[in-house]
């Protein structure tokens, strides 16, 4: 049996936004919603400095790639769902084990 290890990339904007401390709130409660929902890790990965910017990377650990695909995709329409920041570009890889 092999192992799928699913990483997605997903860049964040924060238009409305104007300090470090009001991003933090908006990436804590995505990131709880998101490890909640979906029992993925999930982690700020770059853009910590930037007030209107974050860039979140999550990862799922499968057995099928197609599943894993499926989680990845279904955290970018959820975290679209929120209406908390606005969501860019995303980017998803595997690593087969």
């Amino acid at each position: 049996m092999t192992m799928v290890v699913g990483v997605l990339k997903l860049t964040l904007y924060l238009p409305e936004n104007h300090s470090l401390k009001g991003k933090r709130g908006v990436i804590k409660k995505i990131k709880a919603r998101v490890a909640k929902t979906f029992n993925v890790s999930i982690s700020e990965c770059d853009a910590q400095d930037m007030w209107q910017r974050a860039v979140l990377g999550c990862a799922q650990v499968g057995t099928d790639t197609g599943y894993v695909d499926g989680t990845l995709r279904q955290v970018i329409r959820c975290v679209e769902g929120m209406h908390l920041a606005e969501v860019g570009e995303d980017e998803i890889e595997f690593f087969h084990c």
